[in-house]
Parts: structure tokens; sequence; C-alpha cells
């Protein structure tokens, strides 16, 4: 049984995919150098009053609880990840890089080509000079141990979309024309990878942080894998980021995971007038997808939210996280 990890990361993106080949695919990082988890107990998580997925109201604060990916695949007695895929060189997203280097096996890393200058000043005092450096490894091929591939849109290689042995995923997006030029100043999320996983429950979509242009290309090229998809990592953590919606209409996905990012700034309105269905970090903290034929169920890290959902959280996985809910969907698709 393949299982999709969506990290509580605050804010960035991390994404864990445990392959029914046994490979493991880990897309971005993001917190991998925190040093401890304030724990928070369940009894006294506070609920505030905004809207935040369908039927349930409450701020859960789980956005303060952000977890290290890098121990967290410890705890799953993980320490080999087949691939590494950065999404772009947003430090939100290679926050903890050069530490699961040190830490972990990565065999495979996965660069659109798109590059931009270092400025760790303006990124935050939070992000690490020894991260960018080991990026700057990555790129140029001299990480010991680690194969780097740059591919773009639509590349057929091996274990990527080549058969019913391989794992399953495709480059939507982006093609070289959506590359940014570091000295123009372009947009580094236009040249953001858009991530297709077709799996046993359906057509998943990991976007990083994909832009208006980065839409408007994966759907004039590649509309029949993203269109009625069965899961969407919300891009840019559900950001407003003066973006266009209207790939929501295409996509209509069953859900969309949401990571952290201020309230305020997160476009809610988007996803419920479009009677879509969502959950986010904030209530659920770290939340396992487990798929099966034709469905997959939504493991949630806080029972809390479970609980205020209305479902007794009895069932639980092997990480002691409660079923939130079973997504039904059209099952199999072709790779």
């Amino acid at each position: 049984m393949a299982r999709v990890h969506l990290m509580n990361v605050s804010p960035g993106d991390c994404t864990i995919i445990e392959h029914k080949t046994g490979r493991v695919t880990m897309i971005d990082i993001c917190d991998g150098n925190l040093e401890t988890r304030v724990e928070q107990a369940r009894e006294s998580m506070a609920m505030e009053s905004h809207v935040a997925t369908k039927g349930v109201r409450g701020n859960f604060r789980m956005g303060d609880h952000p977890s290290n990916p890098i121990n967290y695949l410890s705890d799953l007695g993980i320490k080999n990840i087949f691939r590494f895929i950065l999404t772009h060189p947003d430090m939100d997203h290679m926050d903890g890089l050069a530490q699961l280097l040190e830490r972990k096996s990565v065999a495979n890393f996965w660069d659109t080509g798109a590059r931009r200058k270092m400025n760790l000043e303006s990124w935050g005092r939070q992000y690490k000079k020894e991260d960018w450096e080991a990026y700057e490894r990555l790129i140029a091929g001299k990480q010991e141990g680690t194969t780097s591939l740059t591919k773009l849109a639509g590349a057929l290689f091996e274990f990527a979309n080549k058969g019913e042995s391989q794992d399953g995923l495709f480059i939507v997006a982006p093609n070289e024309d959506l590359l940014c030029d570091p000295d123009e100043n372009d947009d580094i999320n236009t040249s953001s990878y858009i991530i297709n996983y077709r799996n046993d429950a359906g057509s998943f979509v990991f976007p990083g942080d994909a832009h208006d242009d980065s839409w408007e290309y994966a759907l004039r090229e590649h509309k029949e894998r993203l269109e009625n998809c069965d899961f969407l990592l919300a891009p840019h953590h559900g950001r407003d980021s003066d973006r266009s919606y209207e790939f929501l209409d295409v996509l209509r996905p069953k859900l969309t995971y949401i990571g952290n990012a201020p309230s305020d700034n997160i476009e809610y309105g988007e996803w419920s007038r479009r009677g879509l269905q969502i959950i986010t970090s904030n209530q659920a903290g770290n939340v396992v997808l487990e798929i099966h034929d034709g469905s997959y169920d939504v493991y949630v890290e806080n029972l809390a939210f479970v609980e205020a959902s209305g479902v007794s959280p009895i069932i639980k996985n092997k990480q002691g996280y409660a079923r939130w809910m079973t997504v039904k969907t059209k099952g199999k698709v072709a790779a």
C-alpha cells in the first residue's frame, strides 16, 4: 500500500511518498533545521472562530507545532530517499537540505534547471547558508552518492512514468520557456514543478508554488492529467499571492491540503465557493493518505480536529493518527 505524508511545516512544503515499489520520494523540505518540537496537549488545544474546512470552524493552532521531516523519516524507519524533488529554489522548500543529505541517503535529485542568486538576508534569518551550499552541490552534480537530473515537462526517463513497475510520477510543468532568468528578476514560482502522481486511488497533484503562467501552460498541454483530480496540495500553501484560481475550475480536487500560512493570506473562499473540500495543516497537523484501490483514507495527527468534525477517533494508523475520512475516487488511472 502506498502512503503520502503531508508534513506540517511552517511556512513551506514537504511531502513524503512511500511507493508500492518500496521506493521513497520526498518533494521539498522545510523545518529540517528545527531542533525541537513543542508538543501541544490535545485537551488544551485552543479553537478560535475561523472558517477552515467544510463543516468545522476553529483554528487548532497546529501551525505553532511544526514537525522536523528528517526526524519524522527516522520515526518511520526510513533511511534511504530514492528521489528528492526540489520544486523550485526558494529557501522554504529547501530548509534543512544539508541535514537531509547528512543524515539520509539520497539516491536521486530532480531539478528544473531554474536558477536564482543567493540572498539569504532577504529570505530570513531562520534559513542557513549550509542549505544553499548543499543545493549548489546538487545542481552541480557534486553531491557524493546522489545522481542529479535536470528534467522538464513531459520528460520520460528511468523511474518516471515508464510503466507499471515505476512510481507513477509525471512532470506537468515547467517547460523551458517558464524557467526564470535570475538577471531579469523573473518570478521563480513560474519555474516551479507541477508533479502528477498516478496511483491506485487516482490522480494526485503536487504543484509547489506554481503561479498563473505555470497553470496556463500545464492546463493547455496536460489538461487530461489534471482535470477532476483526486487530491491537490494547494500551491504556495494556499496563499493568495495575487494569483488566479481559475485552475480550480478544471482540477476540481476531491480534497485539498492547505499548508501553513497566515490565515489572512489564505483564500479559503476560492475553495468554499466552488464547493471543494479542504483540510489545513493548522487544523490537522501532519496528514497521512493511505491509498487503496478506488479510495484513500485520510489520517490526521490532531485527534481534537477529528472529534470536532463529529468523527470518533477510534480507527488509527500505525503512527497513532486518527482516520478523519475516506475519499472515494474514480480509481487507478493510466500512468
